[in-house]
């Protein structure tokens, strides 16, 4: 069941974002060759916590860390720990913040230094193919209009979509109805309405478009061991379009 947010909600849900958004905001200012991801965790908890949040994704499940740190072959999930950042990698750095009940929820690819031509490239098709999914975000159009909209975008630019892990609605739950997938035809689907709060989730390969779990059962990798990219911004549709809450 699809949860409408009321005005309440919505204003509550609006802090959450802003403050998923200041802790990007801090990590993207330490991101440099000879950090770990679990220093990056350890900022994030603590800037979380010091906004009077909650770390959404500390113990979801079973999780160990405070937000996924996920690196070059690693599309999601990653778990922070000793593994040092380097000239060259990207990262993903997805993070949620629980404010008075309520969840935020963003994801954003960093690059470590100078990183190849290739990357580059797919982290700007990547966050391109979230922002056309955004561009169907409006009262009134179907969900799939979303997903087809991002799907053709990175093909386009050869890249494939994963299948396996999608968007989402959000609220006083991380993950909520409805399902958001990042592929798939135009014009299926629930019509969006406003008071609807998505997590628009592009997940992006530079080569083929499997992934699989590691046996930490938490991160996924691509099969090929190709680099991957995640960008994602929580949503609120509105009368007349949708706002981002995950953005300064």
């Amino acid at each position: 069941m699809i949860i409408l947010k009321s005005k309440s909600e919505l204003e509550v849900m609006r802090e959450a974002g802003r403050i998923v958004a200041l802790t990007h905001q801090e990590l993207a200012k330490a991101i440099k060759p000879g950090v770990t991801t679990k220093q990056l965790d350890e900022i994030a908890e603590t800037f979380i916590r010091s906004m009077g949040a909650i770390p959404s994704f500390k113990g979801y499940g079973g999780f160990p860390g405070s937000i996924c740190a996920s690196v070059n072959e690693e599309l999601v999930h990653g778990i922070p720990g000793k593994r040092m950042l380097q000239e060259g990698d990207i990262i993903s750095l997805d993070i949620g913040a629980q404010f008075e009940g309520f969840h935020g929820d963003s994801a954003w690819t960093y690059p470590v230094g100078t990183v190849s031509v290739e990357n580059q490239n797919l982290l700007r098709v990547t966050e391109e193919s979230l922002f056309k999914g955004l561009e169907k975000a409006v009262p009134g159009a179907r969900l799939s209009d979303i997903s087809h909209a991002i799907q053709i975008h990175a093909e386009a630019a050869g890249f494939t979509l994963v299948r396996e892990y999608v968007g989402h609605g959000i609220g006083q739950n991380l993950h909520e109805d409805p399902q958001v997938p990042n592929y798939g035809p135009p014009d299926r689907g629930p019509r969006l309405k406003p008071g609807m709060v998505l997590a628009i989730e592009p997940m992006v390969n530079a080569g083929e478009r499997y992934v699989r779990t590691l046996e930490d059962n938490w991160t996924v990798v691509t099969v090929d061991r190709k680099t991957c990219a995640h960008f994602e911004h929580t949503i609120a549709i509105t009368e007349d379009g949708h706002e981002i809450f995950t953005r300064l």
